[in-house]
């Protein structure tokens, strides 16, 4: 169940490809450019977004039919760290070249399969959706800036990528446990959606750690993976909260994937699901997701 994949250098290849093993959905790519070098994406079967971590580029989507279609000037920040991301959306069946117009530019690429081709977009600084809750008090302080979500729900397929942070230094993330690998209803009428995972994980100072638990049924005990930066996880089942050592700030791209649904629907582990109610903010956070 599930999958840790330690930080190393892919040389622009894709960590999580297509078809994978474990989470054959979810498509991750992280791409380094220097300054004027271009990278070409394509993958057959999925649709995807291009986001810029750190530094700018210039983006050109083509289908090979139409005319092509650039996005200039994407990416107003220096790292994750500092400022709001911008992305490009890449629809089924299109092509993007990538052009770093700063001195270095970080790119991350998330996919998830899908079977209609839509329109690409841009996503600026201005249509990032950012949601705020948690407390310091319950070390749950978390915020999330939704690239693909509810707000372009009418633009993308079942693909839905955020950028994650632990507020403060140290604290939990993805808490309560919760799981989202069934499609069905429950006895007291909410939904569960099935979507698998990929998250990669950053830490401010770059030295810190944190850990991510994985486990399939409410009374199991782990896998416990330790993540730094670089880290990726692969998540196909089960719960899934993580944590950052205190003095550290964490960070997580996350790659989110349906079988069936767009919204992201969450079961929450009935041992801790009481925290709902406990926890200040995270039912604004819950359906952001839906």
């Amino acid at each position: 169940m599930g999958k840790h994949i330690p930080p190393f250098n892919n040389m622009n290849q894709p960590i999580v490809d297509v078809n994978d093993d474990v989470t054959p959905r979810c498509y991750f790519n992280q791409v380094h450019l220097s300054e004027s070098e271009q990278y070409e994406h394509r993958i057959e079967g999925y649709e995807s977004v291009i986001v810029l971590a750190g530094g700018t580029c210039r983006i050109t989507v083509s289908n090979g039919v139409d005319k092509d279609i650039m996005f200039d000037n994407v990416g107003q920040r220096a790292s994750v760290w500092e400022g709001d991301p911008e992305s490009v959306y890449v629809p089924l069946d299109y092509s993007a070249v990538i052009e770093s117009i700063s001195e270095h530019a970080d790119i991350m690429i998330a996919g998830g399969c899908f079977e209609v081709s839509l329109q690409p977009f841009c996503v600026r600084v201005d249509n990032v959706d950012m949601v705020q809750y948690g407390s310091d008090e319950t070390k749950t302080h978390r915020k999330i800036k939704h690239i693909l979500g509810q707000s372009n729900a009418d633009k993308r397929g079942r693909l839905l990528v955020s950028e994650l942070f632990t507020v403060g230094a140290g604290g939990w993330s993805g808490f309560p446990p919760h799981k989202h690998d069934v499609d069905r209803v429950k006895g007291d009428g909410n939904k569960e959606t099935a979507f698998e995972e990929v998250y990669q994980f950053r830490f401010n100072p770059d030295v810190g750690f944190g850990a991510q638990f994985l486990y399939e049924h409410e009374d199991d005990l782990g896998p416990v993976y330790h993540v730094r930066t670089g880290s990726v996880i692969q998540i196909d089942k089960g719960y899934h909260p993580s944590v950052a050592a205190p003095g550290y700030e964490m960070y997580y791209f996350t790659v989110i994937v349906g079988r069936t649904s767009q919204s992201l629907c969450q079961h929450f582990d009935p041992h801790h699901a009481y925290q709902v109610e406990t926890i200040p903010g995270i039912k604004d956070m819950i359906a952001k997701f839906k």
